[in-house]
């Protein structure tokens, strides 16, 4: 196993977020080099460690998935030990994350103010679902909360039954961690040229509402020209075609790709028609479209018209379950999924840090931890002998 490296390394991030936004916002510095340590309570530690399909006990696939390239340990902070002990690594740390719901790191003596005084120049990072103020700040939140408030599951209405619809993956949860990690490494640019620290506060509602206000909210975007026919506005309609053996993907925006599309399906009177014959008559229009485009589309396998869509160049794909994704020949060209042995759960699949840095390594390829696994080696580091971290072991603080 090599040790962390990348771009981030020398940086330490003191982790106590649980669930999935905080783990995989770490995650992703991890993956970029910098030594974070993931902070647990005694017990079950981070829930997502039981949840779904497991192996070794406490690693369930998407725990090992997103808090790779970390250094796990136990401290319970509701004790004065455990808290002195947090209180003795943040001094080496330059970046802390909490996810508590608003008003709790400052009740357990973790607020800013308290670990500022130890560390100055720490970026502390506030993650919530909804903001500090308001009415649904100290609401307990899951992605699904998310998902209906800011309008994504609007966004995925059924154009049939008007009914709205969630999205299969918890997309505000890992949006936030992208968004999260973003925004430390931004706050941490700003350190080197200001020598200060910062509070990075992000809500996940926050997140996703900006992520989806370009295309999803286009006729809200001009106040004195707003509709509730936002579906028909949409940029990115239900391109799913049925062939005549599965599924497809098409697009066509320009005039050209259009061209083309009415080209490889053997519709040129489409070409002419005023419905679909410029971009915004295309958008407009986009029921009336799919719909005669799917009826074409039906009659031919999926292999036939990717040949056609490709020669005509319009951009197209087939829509891949998931359990044939690895081995697309796109994606083993990209080298996307790699196989690693984990020392508790065996062999696994993962996808590898999707940025790639010309000037250093990848990130190290630490697996991910299990609870406490790393705490006498994290202690040992910032001082304590064999003998106090005994002492803070028989007292609780530690396991």
């Amino acid at each position: 196993m090599s040790e962390p490296s990348g771009p981030l390394e020398g940086i330490r991030v003191l982790d106590l977020t649980t669930m999935i936004s905080g783990p995989i916002a770490t995650r992703i510095l991890g993956d970029q080099g910098a030594d974070v340590i993931k902070i647990e309570a005694p017990g079950a530690g981070d829930l997502v460690r039981h949840m779904g399909i497991r192996r070794g006990g406490d690693l369930s696939a998407t725990f090992v998935s997103s808090n790779r390239n970390k250094r796990a340990i136990v401290l319970d902070l509701k004790t004065e030990p455990g808290r002195a002990v947090l209180f003795d690594l943040v001094r080496s740390a330059d970046v802390f994350v909490q996810n508590f719901r608003p008003g709790t790191a400052d009740r357990m003596g973790l607020g800013e103010d308290a670990l500022r005084a130890l560390r100055p120049d720490l970026i502390y990072v506030s993650i919530s679902g909804f903001g500090d103020t308001g009415p649904y700040a100290n609401k307990r939140v899951y992605d699904p909360l998310i998902q209906a408030l800011s309008g994504l599951a609007d966004v995925q209405r059924d154009r049939a039954t008007n009914r709205p619809r969630m999205v299969r993956t918890i997309v505000p949860d890992k949006l936030t961690a992208v968004t999260a990690a973003q925004a430390i490494t931004a706050a941490l640019f700003a350190r080197t040229r200001t020598g200060k620290g910062q509070h990075v506060r992000l809500a996940m509602l926050d997140a996703m509402v900006a992520f989806l206000w370009p295309e999803a909210f286009a006729e809200l975007t001009f106040p004195d020209h707003q509709s509730r026919h936002g579906e028909r506005g949409s940029l990115a309609p239900e391109l799913i075609y049925e062939t005549a053996d599965g599924f497809i993907t098409a697009g066509a925006v320009s005039d050209s790709e259009w061209q083309g599309l009415c080209g490889a399906l053997e519709r040129p009177e489409w070409l002419e028609d005023e419905r679909f014959n410029t971009p915004g008559g295309r958008v407009a229009n986009a029921e009336e479209r799919l719909t005669l485009t799917g009826e074409v589309m039906a009659t031919r396998t999926t292999e036939a018209w990717l040949e056609r869509l490709d020669a005509e160049q319009v951009p197209c794909a087939p829509i891949l379950r998931r359990w044939d994704l690895p081995d697309h020949p796109q994606v083993a060209a990209n080298e996307l999924i790699r196989e690693v042995e984990h020392p508790r759960a065996g062999p696994m699949r993962e996808a590898r840090p999707a940025a790639r840095f010309s000037a250093a390594n990848e990130g190290g390829d630490r697996p991910a931890p299990g609870l406490g696994e790393h705490t006498d080696e994290v202690l040992s580091e910032a001082g304590y002998s064999p003998g106090d971290i005994q002492a803070l072991r028989t007292s609780g603080a530690i396991a």
